[in-house]
């Protein structure tokens, strides 16, 4: 390498910094703490708990099959996904373990912890791991949360969010930066050990589309019986790492928490009908007829061709730098090189290197059919991400990749987008991909939690779902065949994009964030 161009990586990588420290002073100098409303009156009192249900008792038909095969339901509408995670949470026996990269104390955020303190005072015991990095909550926040006798909370690779002081903050990014950016990215929702939910949805209104203004289409898959044993090793393997601390050791010692906390205000948030739509807690109670109406219906498949793959802990030990890989990178390097005939893809970020380019050249040059859909530059919430794409995006057409990018206004997400938010609105939110799912050869489908980019190859811990179903990957096609089609995503080629749909203030933010090296992004 030159010395022209080491001067230039250097340059880049100090505008990062830069970038990211003044997002950190941001984010420090702003003390969090969620004020919950004194409520007028109690919302509590006509809602009760069908003591008559219980989780085993809907699972017990399948105890049998639950031995050796695992069932799937693709959880495709950000409201069914939500009123899946409630109901379990409702019904839990024993045991609920959470491990998500981004829980906010927004609406939905604090409806999901009002479930978890219920069944915490049934003494259900509740253990969350979240990533340090992006979590939307105060640290008092989560020590209220944490004070419950039975909800246990970890933070994973802390020293850049919650708790210390910004002084260390900044000396964690500038004396190591490469442990600094190994987040967490993994998404699974255990209950009982016997039921899983993972994929794309992190715990925010956005990703259930309840938000007003911004949506994301994403997918999450519904796993029963036999794969949760490989779920709960690994959730156990991330709980036990050291990297996991728990949350009291992050701050002071006059501001841990001193006594069990009153949640009787969080309560009354959720039960209030402006937080949460009795139309919604009413498709929660009658959920154990949906499932059985699923099961009847034949959409519950069952499948002994179902595996969860993890990172651990770390990634990897660092001796490649910013790279190295890992268990869920080679998993899908792996599919890739294997695909005969077709693969289709959904990510939201899709930021490629020599080494992706050449492996997907490699499969059209095979005669495999690749079709990926990504963000528009209209679409995206993150241009640092899209302008790593839009670098390379004249590349990759050019191994012969067909290339869809999302539109905002997809079609498709009116069906999709919770129908009470949809009845109270007079606009249309925007809609951004979120998904992050693979179909290859029409067989094999991926739902989990990794994004094409070096972030997820080399950074970030992922999880995936990999399930060998011709039924289950001929379900999932039907929904991206639907959004291929013009009225929910734009077809770029090397003549034509459509980062023109924006607005020119948009397209220069985009443009300046080239600097930022691919690696880290």
């Amino acid at each position: 390498m030159t010395t022209q161009n080491t001067s230039s990586e250097i340059a880049k990588m100090t505008n990062y910094l830069t970038f990211f420290l003044i997002c950190i002073l941001l984010v420090s100098c702003s003390d969090k703490k969620t004020k919950l409303p004194i409520p007028n009156k109690d919302f509590c009192s006509s809602i009760h708990r069908n003591d008559t249900i219980s989780l085993s008792k809907e699972l017990a038909p399948f105890t049998d099959t639950m031995k050796n095969k695992t069932g799937v339901y693709v959880l495709e509408d950000g409201g069914g996904s939500l009123v899946t995670r409630a109901w379990l949470c409702e019904y839990a026996e024993k045991t609920i373990d959470i491990q998500y990269f981004i829980f906010s104390t927004d609406n939905v955020g604090l409806i999901a912890c009002d479930y978890l303190v219920r069944a915490a005072d049934r003494g259900v015991k509740v253990r969350i791991l979240v990533d340090d990095i992006m979590v939307d909550a105060g640290i008092q926040d989560i020590l209220a949360l944490d004070s419950h006798e039975n909800i246990t909370i970890k933070v994973y690779n802390p020293g850049v969010n919650l708790g210390k002081n910004i002084v260390s903050k900044i000396v964690k990014f500038t004396t190591d930066f490469r442990n600094a950016n190994q987040r967490m990215h993994n998404k699974t929702f255990t209950v009982d050990g016997k039921i899983v939910i993972t994929g794309g949805r992190n715990i925010a209104d956005e990703y259930f589309d309840y938000d007003h203004e911004y949506n994301f289409r994403d997918r999450d898959v519904l796993l029963v019986g036999h794969v949760s044993k490989q779920v709960t090793a690994s959730f156990n393997t991330f709980w036990t790492h050291p990297l996991s601390v728990l949350t009291e050791s992050l701050v002071d010692q006059q501001d841990q928490k001193q006594e069990s906390q009153n949640f009787d205000r969080l309560h009354q948030y959720a039960c209030n009908p402006e937080n949460f739509w009795p139309q919604v807690r009413s498709k929660i109670e009658n959920l154990p007829v949906a499932i059985q109406n699923i099961k009847n219906s034949g959409s519950l498949l069952w499948t002994d061709k179902v595996s969860f793959v993890s990172d651990i802990p770390g990634k990897n030990d660092g001796s490649e730098g910013l790279g190295g890989g890992g268990r869920s990178t080679e998993a899908l390097v792996k599919l890739v090189k294997n695909a005969k005939a077709t693969i289709d893809i959904q990510t939201p970020y899709l930021i490629t290197s020599e080494v992706s380019q050449n492996l997907f050249r490699e499969a059209v040059q095979r005669g495999v059919e690749i079709r990926i859909l990504t963000n528009s530059l209209a679409s995206t919430d993150n241009v640092e991400a899209f302008s790593g794409y839009q670098k390379d995006r004249k590349k990759l057409l050019e191994t012969g990749v067909k290339i869809y990018e999302f539109r905002p206004d997809a079609a498709e997400s009116t069906k999709i987008m919770t129908g009470e938010l949809r009845a109270t609105l007079e606009h249309k939110p925007l809609f951004g991909l979120h998904a992050k799912t693979m179909v290859v050869d029409g067989i094999t489908t991926v739902i989990g939690t990794f994004n094409l980019d070096p972030r997820s190859a080399n950074l970030n811990t992922e999880c995936l779902a990999i399930i060998h179903s011709e039924e289950i990957a001929t379900t999932v096609l039907e929904g991206m065949e639907e959004e291929y089609k013009p009225e929910n995503s734009w077809e770029t080629t090397l003549e034509s994009n459509p980062d023109d749909k924006v607005s020119t203030i948009k397209r220069v933010n985009t443009w300046t964030r080239k600097i930022l090296p691919k690696s880290i992004l």
